[in-house]
């Protein structure tokens, strides 16, 4: 039987070969073009550099081609790559083999339809889970579809590169660590064509990544990064997660800017070359993303966190860029897909343009101090939202709202209070205007969640 829990809200995920293997690979692959009526057309597929890639996409094109689809195969790419493929190309349907920022023993499968439409657990990923469950799988086609294999990064590189005007800047000098993922190979043809000089850590394609893990989020993750910017005297430094949608970047100090903060500065670079710009935001964002988008002349949207919710509202919006605390950048020419690379692109452009270093361009951006997200292991996320939110209806001073679980704003701080998707936690994110105040409330605000 299949394990039902590798179909998540954003992708289908889990362990190999315990909970995903080549016979559920081929199976999700069969099921993917029954879902979107495929046969006939061609599916664009990739996958990242894990150990247990190359298999898995075998037995998903053996399942796609079984069902009566063509295949077009482009090797190791980054998840970025595929969605610029499946919208470039004009393909109906793509998918990534990758688990992301997860640890080696995991893969899995990002999949999309035409124009890069991500698909998500209530549009598309539970209806394949349920074709796979039901045993109603339809039989092989009667002619099965052919596999061609193309080399997408040069075209890639181009694409990535029209986001920025390169001329007139200023040389930099950047540390980029790949962390032995896809990032090693889709950033040199880039870098090719810039006037800067960077500095590769663990470009090496490797799926059991024997330097860290390639989730940068975690902060022991980037404290090698961190220290050689430092120690090479840089004026930033970036690490990407294993299959390079996300980036983090740290400034010349060797401090790690936050997600929500880097998504203010590259909405600046998009509203000074679109002014009035519609910019999507996620609700746990800081206060100084939408202060910076007013500033600038944009129009700020605050939405529901996680890509299935972004990219229909910033489609319906016709929105130029959208961003979220959890380093995903969304760009409108990307197809409405995040891409690490662009983001990382867009801030270089910044720094590149002026004489000062990428704090001086933070800091007149960035007036709060924040917590991080906080996670609580409780045994009712419910009944403890429900309590939080009891304790501050008797505030008048409070402004409540219910668009990403609870957010509480009493003018000089606020929080945001919400569930995970996958574990028994709430996820607490404080803002305040100073650290006296942020250190007391959120010491109060645990002290309830906890108790």
């Amino acid at each position: 039987m299949i394990d039902e829990s590798i179909f998540k809200a954003y992708d289908i995920r889990g362990t190999y070969p315990e909970q995903l293997d080549e016979g559920v690979a081929r199976d999700i692959g069969r099921a993917f073009v029954n879902h979107l009526a495929l046969s006939g057309s061609r599916v664009v597929v990739a996958r990242d550099m894990r150990l247990s890639g190359d298999d898995l996409k075998e037995a998903f094109i053996g399942g796609v081609t079984e069902a009566g689809a063509d295949v077009l195969d482009l090797g190791l790419v980054s998840t970025d790559a595929l969605y610029f493929a499946v919208g470039h190309l004009e393909e109906p349907g793509g998918a990534m083999i990758t688990a992301s920022h997860n640890p080696k023993n995991y893969n899995g499968f990002k999949l999309c339809r035409e124009k890069a439409i991500a698909l998500s657990g209530e549009s598309g990923i539970g209806q394949i889970r349920d074709l796979i469950t039901s045993g109603k799988l339809p039989e092989p086609a009667e002619y099965p579809g052919s596999v061609e294999r193309s080399d997408i990064a040069e075209e890639y590189a181009k694409h990535c590169l029209n986001f920025i005007e390169t001329e007139g800047l200023r040389p930099l000098k950047i540390v980029v660590d790949a962390g032995n993922g896809m990032a090693g190979k889709m950033l040199p043809p880039i870098f090719e064509k810039l006037p800067f000089e960077y500095v590769p850590m663990y470009f090496e394609l490797d799926g059991s990544f024997p330097n860290h893990p390639p989730n940068p989020i975690e902060p022991e993750n980037v404290r090698e990064l961190q220290g050689r910017v430092r120690s090479e005297e840089a004026d930033f430094g970036v690490a990407f997660d294993g299959d390079a949608d996300r980036c983090f970047i740290v400034n010349e100090k060797g401090e790690t800017i936050d997600g929500d903060i880097l998504a203010a500065l590259i909405a600046k670079n998009v509203l000074e070359k679109e002014p009035g710009a519609t910019i999507i935001y996620s609700a746990v964002c800081s206060k100084a993303f939408p202060e910076l988008v007013r500033r600038e002349g944009g129009t700020p949207v605050r939405t529901k966190a996680g890509h299935s919710i972004i990219k229909p509202q910033m489609r319906e919006r016709d929105a130029a860029f959208g961003g979220e605390h959890s380093a995903h950048f969304y760009f409108r020419e990307n197809f409405f897909a995040d891409s690490g690379i662009i983001a990382m692109l867009t801030v270089a452009e910044l720094v590149g343009r002026q004489e000062g270093p990428i704090s001086d361009l933070i800091s007149p951006i960035d007036p709060y101090v924040r917590s991080g997200e906080i996670n609580s292991e409780v045994a009712d996320g419910e009944a403890t939202l429900k309590k939080v939110e009891d304790h501050f209806a008797q505030n008048e001073d409070a402004r409540t709202d219910h668009l990403d679980g609870l957010t509480v704003d009493l003018g000089d701080w606020w929080f945001n209070l919400r569930p995970s998707n996958t574990e028994p936690l709430l996820r607490l994110n404080v803002e305040a205007g100073d650290e006296e105040t942020l250190q007391k409330q959120r010491d109060a605000l645990l002290d309830l969640i906890q108790e």
